[in-house]
């Protein structure tokens, strides 16, 4: 049976399944991009993306710009792939995946604000602590993106939940290193907690910087610039001053950057479409080197070294 019947008499048979699942149904040893692929060019099933696309940047890529999820998560975590003229059980399936990470994403944002209220509830009580800082999330979370899937982190290599939890404490130049050092500490006292707790295994990347550091960022002319730049511009208040959050935002409108993120954006939506349509023209067995970068993305973590 070939790969365009075997996805066919799968999805007949079991209804709707998303890309892991439609994966996870094939012989061992199947290929994800084979499956990928066999599902884009079938005209026996329709596939089915769901949520948003945004932008990424990545070092492998020339001039940065890629779209988020990569088309190997897309299609693994947010895609559904059914039977042709099966629709309304397409329709319900690709509706309880939105849900199912709109769910994550909300149970994530609400454990970031919990243990930044927390932080900030003890530092109430340091009187060196004393200034002006805000916290704000970034990534998958605040796209109502967040997966659930279990992965490696980075530097352990222990099992977390999926997507992690980005974020920046910004503070004001005027505030004590004292505030800079007890953030610092508290934080990295919950990174540590949440990754090696059985219950949690949650990774959280974060970084403390004041305002006039953010201020350089904005001559965006560096790849880690670009992406404190990009880390800004999506990113979503958590804690703290909100005028400090506001008066951050608005560097980026200010210095132009707002509008060459939009322009990577762009871009990046163009290299998707030839990707796609590269990597559906490329045998299975010869994705080469070359091609990987693709079908992954690399981990985005420049910011929050």
């Amino acid at each position: 049976m070939d790969a365009d019947a075997a996805l066919a008499r799968l999805v007949e048979q079991r209804g709707p399944l998303t890309g892991a699942e439609l994966l996870a149904a094939l012989p061992p040893g199947s290929s994800a991009f084979g499956c990928w692929r066999a599902a884009k060019r079938s005209e026996r099933v329709d596939v089915r993306a769901v949520g948003a696309r945004y932008l990424r940047l990545d070092q492998k890529v020339e001039g940065y710009a890629r779209l988020s999820p990569s088309i190997l998560r897309e299609f693994l975590t947010y895609t559904v792939v059914g039977a042709v003229g099966d629709a309304t059980a397409l329709e319900r399936k690709a509706a309880e995946v939105l849900a199912h990470a709109r769910a994550v994403s909300r149970a994530k944002f609400e454990l970031a604000a919990g243990v930044i209220g927390g932080i900030a509830a003890r530092l109430a009580d340091d009187a060196t602590a004393t200034g002006r800082a805000c916290v704000f999330i970034a990534g998958d979370v605040v796209y109502e993106m967040a997966h659930d899937v279990p992965r490696p982190e980075r530097s352990t290599g222990r099992m977390v939940r999926g997507s992690d939890l980005d974020l920046v404490v910004l503070v004001d130049d005027a505030a004590p290193d004292a505030l800079l050092e007890r953030l610092d500490d508290e934080i990295y006292q919950q990174k540590y907690r949440h990754l090696i707790n059985p219950s949690a295994r949650e990774e959280i990347d974060y970084i403390v910087k004041r305002m006039s550091r953010l201020r350089q960022q904005m001559a965006f002319d560096s790849f880690k610039r670009m992406v404190a730049c990009k880390v800004l511009q999506e990113g979503v208040f958590l804690h703290g001053d909100r005028d400090l959050f506001a008066a951050a935002k608005a560097l980026l409108d200010d210095s132009g950057v707002a509008r060459r993120l939009v322009e990577l954006e762009a871009e990046a939506a163009r290299r998707r479409r030839e990707a796609e349509e590269r990597l559906l023209a490329t045998e299975p067995g010869r994705l080469g080197a070359d091609e990987l970068h693709l079908f992954f993305t690399a981990d985005e973590s420049e910011e929050f070294e």
